[in-house]
């Protein structure tokens, strides 16, 4: 991804918004991007060559499919506050699998 140092976060407006709400977009922007402009799961990495590639595959690609139904289901009914703990949750696990997301 070039520029490295530049990131868009296409979830994101123009409009300001709490640098909490900017990580948990920011972080999946991450996973996105890698997953379908720099061909994650088709690239350099051995997804099958242990049992921790193989998990990793599994959660990666659970943690993208959320992440695509999350930003089609901000106003779902869901409370606030069980929102951003569900949004919490996933993070930390985005978070934990970050090792395997290189290209």
């Amino acid at each position: 991804m070039k520029p490295s140092n530049k990131l868009i976060i296409e979830s994101l407006s123009d409009d300001w918004c709490d640098k909490d709400y900017v990580m948990l977009h920011a972080c999946f922007q991450l996973l996105k991007d890698c997953i379908e402009n720099e061909n994650l799961f088709t690239g350099e990495i051995d997804w099958v060559a242990s049992k921790r590639h193989k998990e990793a595959k599994v959660e990666l690609n659970l943690l993208y499919e959320w992440w695509i139904e999350r930003l089609k289901t901000v106003d779902d009914g869901m409370s606030m506050e069980s929102q951003y703990a569900e949004d919490n949750i996933m993070l930390h696990r985005l978070i934990e699998i970050r090792w395997a997301m290189w290209t």
